[in-house]
C-alpha cells in the first residue's frame, strides 16, 4: 500500500521541492546570462572589422550620407543641417564628416533644442566640447515651450544638438549621394 505521511513530513517535502525550483530558477537565469553574453560576443567579432572600413574616405561618405539621409533636415535652405540627443551620433557625424570632406571650421552653427528646466549654459558647454564647435558658433538656444512647468523626467538627457554646416555644395552632395545609396 501508501505510506502515509503526516503534515509535518508533507509541508518538510513541499519546502525542498519548493527550494529546488528556487535554485533551478536561479541556474536557469545564469545559463541565460551566460548564453547571451556568448552571443554577443559571436556577433562583436563577426563585425569588429567593420569599423575599420569608415578609415576609407568613400566608405565615410557613404556612412554620413546615410547619417543625413535619416537624421537630417533637407531643407531649401542649401545648408547640411542633422539633429539628434544621442552624443555619439553626432560625434560619429561630426568625425566622419571632418574626416571625409575638406571643411572650413568657420561655417559650422550649432542650436541646443533643449527643456524649460535645464540648464542651457551647461549643455552648451558639453555639445561645444563633443562637437569641437566654438561656443561663439552658437546660436540662442531654443527652448521647448511644451515644457515650461514639466520637470524633466531623464537627468541625463542632453536636449537636441542641431549642427549646420553652411555650404549649399555639400548639402546637394550628401543629398545626392543619399538617393543614390538608396
Amino acid at each position: 500500500g501508501r505510506v502515509k505521511l503526516s503534515q509535518k513530513e508533507n509541508d518538510r517535502i513541499s519546502k525542498l521541492i519548493e527550494n529546488n525550483l528556487a535554485e533551478a530558477r536561479i541556474r536557469a537565469i545564469q545559463t541565460k546570462k551566460i548564453k547571451r553574453i556568448q552571443y554577443l560576443e559571436s556577433i562583436n567579432k563577426r563585425i569588429e572589422h567593420l569599423p575599420k572600413l569608415l578609415h576609407n574616405k568613400d566608405t565615410a561618405k557613404i556612412v554620413v550620407a546615410a547619417l543625413y539621409l535619416g537624421e537630417g533636415a533637407k531643407t531649401k535652405g542649401g545648408h547640411v543641417m542633422l539633429g539628434n540627443s544621442a552624443p555619439a551620433i553626432i560625434d560619429l557625424f561630426q568625425k566622419l564628416l571632418r574626416s571625409s570632406y575638406s571643411l572650413d571650421e568657420k561655417k559650422f552653427r550649432c542650436t541646443l533644442q533643449c527643456r524649460a528646466d535645464q540648464n542651457t549654459r551647461e549643455l552648451e558647454r558639453f555639445w561645444s566640447k563633443t562637437t569641437n564647435i566654438s561656443l561663439t558658433q552658437f546660436y540662442k538656444a531654443r527652448i521647448d515651450p511644451r515644457t515650461i512647468g514639466k520637470p524633466s523626467r531623464k537627468p541625463d538627457y542632453k536636449g537636441v544638438c542641431r549642427i549646420d554646416y553652411l555650404s549649399v555644395g555639400l548639402a546637394y552632395e550628401l543629398t545626392i549621394l543619399g538617393q543614390a545609396i538608396c
